[in-house]
């Protein structure tokens, strides 16, 4: 039904605003009694970070930044919800225009900006929905005034942890100046010290929520050695591969493409997927990965699996396809098990790491 309307409503969106019509789906979500979806076959099942995923598909931040929906899309069948990204205190962001659609090539161009409603507002919306289930993450980011970007993450670990499944240290995005700088060894790895030490010192009270780290898919090799070695050497406890990018492939076909911000959609799936084969070799089994950027199938979300990714992570895709993706992703994967007769499919994770981290394989 959601899938038919979607069809039906896809020419009146797209002539919309990207950011309205963006901001009109979320407040659909938010206000329209939340669905049950069926139970997920039990071939879909994961495991990661302690937590135990009904469906390793989930949807990516940046679709619900404030928290507002999460219910709501836990019902169109996402395994799990990564909401944000938030800053601790409320900011709006960079100047509209900032999301601009690139129809012909099915991607997406944001500028966002981190713009938040602030740390409380979000911890209101969590705590307002404790025991109602599913599992939710949330996505951090920092202020782009603050004069110590390190203390925003520890402040938002501290203020988050008792209320989130699992928190992601979000130093990778494009569109808050000198953000992608906390990406070397030595800033990073006194971030991600100062926000494991809030994390533990949350969890004095309760429950230890685990720490991702999400990266660019534009590292370099030597760069992305530095941060998996802070990564490892601090205990994080998964990475997120990719965030979108700010190179501009030469097949991309709609005038959009001149803007500038992050990339997302069908064109960041090879260099995402190769960038996630290169850090599940480089991890080593330490910690699981969720695969993130191009996911439009259930045979490019297999191609994550196969790279190294134990739960995969969607949204753009959605803009153009709808959400009947979902269903479709999970019946896929579920065949793609069953096709190499294994219960689970555990076992076809990183299988084609090293082919394709090689460029092979895709």
């Amino acid at each position: 039904m959601l899938s038919s309307l979607f069809h039906l409503a896809r020419p009146l969106i797209h002539r919309m605003d990207a950011e309205a019509a963006h901001r009109l789906t979320v407040a659909a979500l938010a206000a329209a009694p939340a669905l049950k979806p069926a139970p997920d076959d039990p071939v879909l099942t994961m495991e990661a970070f302690g937590l135990s995923f009904p469906n390793p598909v989930g949807l990516a931040a940046g679709f619900d930044k404030h928290a507002e929906a999460i219910d709501g899309a836990l019902g169109l069948g996402f395994g799990f919800v990564e909401a944000g990204g938030v800053t601790p205190l409320p900011q709006p962001g960079n100047p509209r225009p900032r999301v601009f659609r690139l129809v012909e090539d099915e991607a997406v161009i944001n500028r966002y900006g981190f713009n938040s409603e602030g740390v409380e507002a979000m911890a209101r919306r969590l705590a307002a929905r404790q025991g109602r289930g599913g599992i939710v993450g949330i996505n951090l980011g920092a202020n782009k005034d603050s004069t110590d970007r390190e203390a925003d993450y520890a402040i938002l670990a501290r203020r988050l942890a008792p209320l989130a499944d699992f928190l992601t240290i979000n130093v990778s995005s494009p569109n808050t100046p000198g953000l992608r700088n906390l990406q070397a060894e030595s800033a990073l790895d006194d971030l991600v010290a100062r926000t494991l030490t809030a994390r533990d010192e949350a969890a004095a009270e309760g429950k230890r929520t685990p720490v991702l780290l999400k990266i660019a898919p534009d590292l370099t090799l030597p760069e992305l050695d530095g941060m998996v070695a802070v990564a490892r050497k601090r205990g994080i406890d998964g990475m997120i591969v990719s965030n979108t990018t700010v190179a501009r492939p030469q097949s991309l076909r709609n005038a959009a493409k001149a803007e500038t911000g992050g990339l997302s959609g069908k064109p960041l799936f090879a260099a995402s997927t190769r960038i996630l084969a290169e850090t599940f070799l480089r991890v080593e089994g330490q910690f699981p990965l969720i695969g993130v950027g191009g996911i439009d199938s259930a045979e490019a979300a297999f191609a994550k699996i196969r790279a190294g990714a134990t739960l995969v992570q969607l949204y753009s895709a959605l803009v153009f396809k709808g959400p009947g993706l979902v269903k479709e992703i999970k019946t896929g994967l579920a065949a793609q098990a069953r096709r190499a007769g294994l219960p689970r499919l555990t076992a076809l994770i990183g299988r084609d790491a090293a082919a394709i981290a090689r460029g092979e394989g895709l």
